[in-house]
């Protein structure tokens, strides 16, 4: 079992009773929190059409973020690419590395990060997607690239920087891809994990050397929920379990405190399904949360783990991170 990073994974999260200016001082206070405990990044990911997350404009947030922090990474886990102009992607990321040069990542995914509706809405077309995506990464590292400057077309700013590329999946088809072009990939553990292990020796053995990277790197994003007692810490799952009903019932209305009893909430059927999405949901104390994570990285042996983690409570969030970080580093004290 090898050592990996810790990373965390923000959604941005709409809380009832909350502002979404609110919410974003959340999230700059997390990324405050993180970064002096030497977490490696910080991504935001790109939704819309939902009352419980505000990541929508993930650029212009990333640019808060990095501008409130001062080492940690911070980027897109992901940009959703299809839902936009190469170019733009491109501009836009360039700009955001000239100002916070040596801090920036460009996560990439093909889903349109919502329903179909808002999906028309945002001018995707479902029936190039598969071949879209490839194209516009491609588009991308020529338009980073610096033998891009005697083009007719250019990022200005954007050119000959260097902006890590990560490709993002929730299934197996990005693996292929991902191994293909020699990426970096991040897989969506904390909501698909049907696949994820499919997906990563996939990767692995299909991985193809590149100018970016020699060998596979794997980025694995799991549900963490960590409190002093394992009672609170279930207790406090109850929110992110709630979140996913409403989804199932198609009612993304802002996250809600947590309760007692989630019997009363959902039916066996929608409890089985939940239980089932959320998989990688590691919730306990350090001692439970330790052997979680070891139990995991001993069966995936992954570069980097990513913590999503919908917690009500923010004091109780940032205490969450922290005995994340102190329970993973434990792991690896008498190595």
């Amino acid at each position: 079992m090898k050592n990996f990073e810790i990373s965390v994974l923000d959604l941005a999260p709409v809380k009832q009773d909350k502002t979404i200016h609110d919410t974003f001082q959340d999230s700059l206070s997390l990324a405050n929190h993180t970064e002096n405990l030497d977490y490696k990044r910080f991504w935001l990911a790109e939704h819309h059409n939902m009352e419980s997350i505000a990541s929508s404009a993930t650029s212009v947030l990333i640019g808060f973020i990095a501008n409130g922090t001062k080492k940690i990474r911070v980027g897109s886990g992901g940009i959703m690419l299809p839902n936009h102009s190469s170019l733009v992607i491109a501009e836009q990321f360039g700009t955001l590395e000239s100002l916070f040069p040596g801090r920036i990542d460009l996560g990439l995914g093909r889903a349109p990060g919502t329903d179909g509706l808002t999906a028309q809405a945002l001018g995707r077309n479902p029936a190039i997607i598969n071949q879209q995506f490839p194209r516009q990464i491609l588009e991308l590292q020529k338009y980073f690239s610096k033998e891009n400057r005697d083009a007719l077309v250019r990022a200005i700013p954007g050119e000959g920087l260097d902006i890590p590329l990560y490709i993002l999946g929730s299934s197996t088809d990005s693996a292929f891809l991902a191994a293909e072009l020699g990426l970096p990939y991040a897989f969506a553990g904390h909501f698909a994990p049907e696949q994820m292990e499919m997906a990563f020796n996939i990767y692995r053995q299909n991985f193809e050397p590149s100018t970016y990277l020699d060998q596979p790197y794997i980025i694995a994003c799991v549900n963490g929920i960590a409190a002093e007692t394992s009672e609170e810490a279930h207790k406090m799952s109850t929110t992110l379990f709630q979140a996913f009903i409403n989804i199932v019932r198609n009612d993304r209305k802002p996250f809600a405190p947590p309760v007692d009893d989630m019997d009363d909430i959902w039916s066996p059927m929608e409890k089985s399904m939940v239980l089932q999405k959320l998989k990688y949901t590691f919730v306990g104390d350090h001692s439970e949360i330790e052997e979680k994570l070891k139990s995991f990285q001993e069966k995936y042996n992954v570069d980097e783990l990513m913590i999503n983690s919908h917690i009500y409570d923010h004091q109780k969030r940032l205490e969450s991170y922290e005995i994340i970080r102190k329970a993973k580093d434990s792991i690896f004290k008498a190595q």
